[in-house]
């Protein structure tokens, strides 16, 4: 059986201290910020929506300007309400407008100008809302 000579053994020793502190060094400059992570559960139901109206516009009747409703529950012009209104149309759609709402938040109203929405090429008009 052959030993290694104290030298050798010393010198063995300081490699293996230096290895170890390079790689102590490397991983304690990683610096992670503190956060949060969790899970939780609340109840998700639907809104009501009443009242549709379409509003026309006055030269060129086939064009719709606007829509407006009544949603219920409210949904708050501030924090992070909001509201969306899809219109499905025979060919070209279907397209997306943003709505606004009233300051209590159960008036709904949609510009509908940009993409222009007319009359002959509305199926259906599908609502999103949420808080």
């Amino acid at each position: 059986m052959k030993f290694l000579s104290p030298m050798r053994l010393v010198l063995v020793a300081a490699v293996a201290a230096v290895v170890a502190g390079g790689a102590y060094a490397f991983t304690a400059a990683n610096t992670v910020p503190a956060s949060n992570a969790g899970s939780g559960s609340g109840t998700v139901s639907g809104y009501t929506v009443t009242n549709l109206h379409y509003s026309l516009n006055s030269t060129a009747p086939n064009n719709v300007d606007s829509l407006s409703f009544t949603i219920s529950p409210a949904v708050p012009n501030t924090g992070s309400g909001k509201v969306t209104v899809q219109a499905a149309l025979t060919s070209g759609g279907p397209n997306n407008y943003t709505c606004s709402t009233d300051t209590p938040g159960t008036t709904v109203t949609c510009a509908t100008t940009s993409p222009q929405l007319t009359t002959d090429k509305l199926t259906s008009v599908t609502v999103v809302a949420a808080q």
